[in-house]
């Protein structure tokens, strides 16, 4: 037996019978949600930087993903678990790929991103509201209906992964402290839903928190204890919560625990009246809370999170670009002699490994140039970022080309090569 709803006739629709093609909120759905949202965030950093493939060949790489595993989902006419919730986990992906395209390739600060992300997201919910009088997850019954639904969806990955970064941004917390902030502000609005407030309103912005929470809960496992870790590892992460969706998802299909059979309007959609003006109170009074927290920790020292992730700074949008030969002399003038040797006897015990054909030794040595460069950031930065800048982009090709999948020792060679002229003779 398939779920049917009957549902209230729209202008341009009449009522019938439909298939919904959206699992019930139920505790699997947030549970399932947690983990997609996580393995966006590891599956993402994994092809990007430990295969190598880039930032913008990897968007473009789950750009295409997206646009089939959509237009499967939307060919179906009811729900199923494996083809949802795969879309759910491909779109975390690549919201989160879009996010980072415009802080780490365009240079866009986060503020900007959020407020754009946030503006977007408002436009689609105004025209499908205009279109369809509803934003319920329980009217997605139609193909326009399904489409607002799923482009709501990709925003909400790529707003929360700029909200969520942002954060760190300004806090400097690290992985695991960095848990609790969404995981409070989702308790919060579980407690909301649960005397009353609009389960709609709460829904979306719970949908939202729930990208912050999946990435830090991503990074906690998978960076290592040095950074405040478990040392899982991006790979390893990836691997555990795909293991884990799937287990989920052959549950729900098996015992259909997300569809509830039974008519809609009888379902205890919230536990009592709605109190509109309690619940805009309360949300002013959180939303005031949350800023005047990240006020404060952001005027206290500390170093942005993103640090090492992040993209590299400019000196100001309007700074000339540096020459090699200015680089380099502004790095032998600017940085300390011993920081200048660690790193030219990396890259050439790294292009020796190479041309000696020791693929996995090389890339290891250059695990340990990136290490090295990163724990130097803060005080290089400092002493001249332009040349800093000038040499993090020149590392980028050194790291991608030796953990390449398919290693081309001319390519990494010459990447390394051409570090080695900016970083100087011993």
């Amino acid at each position: 037996m398939h779920q049917t709803e009957s549902i209230n006739p729209t202008p341009g629709h009449t009522v019938r019978d439909v298939l919904s093609k959206v699992p019930e909120i139920t505790i699997w759905f947030w549970i399932i949600k947690i983990l997609c949202t996580t393995v966006g965030e590891s599956f993402a950093d994994y092809i990007n930087m430990a295969l190598g493939v880039g930032l913008v060949a990897t968007a473009v790489i789950f750009s295409v993903i997206t646009v089939v595993v959509l237009t499967v989902q939307m060919r179906l006419d009811r729900y199923h678990p494996g083809a949802y919730w795969l879309t759910v986990v491909v779109m975390s992906i690549t919201g989160t790929l879009y996010t980072d395209i415009l802080t780490d390739q365009a240079g866009v600060p986060l503020w900007v991103s959020s407020a754009v992300f946030s503006g977007a997201l408002a436009i689609v919910f105004l025209i499908w509201f205009t279109k369809e009088h509803t934003l319920s997850i329980h009217s997605i019954t139609n193909t326009p209906r399904e489409a607002f639904y799923w482009l709501a969806v990709l925003t909400t990955f790529a707003l929360g992964t700029a909200l969520g970064d942002w954060t760190l941004e300004l806090t400097g917390w690290g992985p695991g402290l960095s848990i609790l902030l969404p995981l409070t502000l989702i308790g919060i609005m579980a407690i909301l839903w649960r005397f009353g407030a609009d389960p709609v309103l709460i829904f979306w912005i719970a949908y939202i928190l729930t990208r912050p929470l999946g990435a830090n809960i991503g990074d906690w496992l998978g960076l290592p204890p040095a950074e405040g870790g478990l040392g899982l590892g991006t790979f390893a992460t990836s691997i555990l919560f795909l293991a884990a969706i799937l287990a989920t998802v052959v549950y729900l299909g098996i015992s259909r625990a997300d569809v509830v059979e039974r008519p809609r309007d009888s379902r205890a959609l919230k536990a009592g009246p709605a109190r509109p003006r309690t619940t805009l109170g309360v949300l002013v009074a959180v939303a005031v809370a949350v800023v005047g927290l990240l006020v404060y920790t952001n005027s206290l020292p500390h170093t942005s999170a993103l640090a090492d992730e992040g993209s590299a700074p400019t000196c100001g949008a309007d700074a000339p670009a540096l020459t090699q030969a200015e680089a380099r002399a502004a790095a032998q003038g600017a940085y300390p002699a011993e920081n200048l040797t660690q790193f030219r006897t990396i890259a050439s015990d790294t292009l020796h490994l190479v041309a000696q054909g020791d693929q996995a030794a090389a890339a290891d040595r250059a695990t340990d140039l990136e290490t090295a460069w990163d724990d130097s950031q803060d005080a290089l930065t400092a002493a001249d970022c332009r040349a800093w800048t000038f040499i993090d982009n020149q590392i980028d090709p050194v790291l991608s080309s030796v953990r390449s999948g398919n290693p081309d020792a001319a390519t990494e060679q010459e990447a390394l090569q051409s570090l080695l002229g900016t970083l100087g003779a011993g």
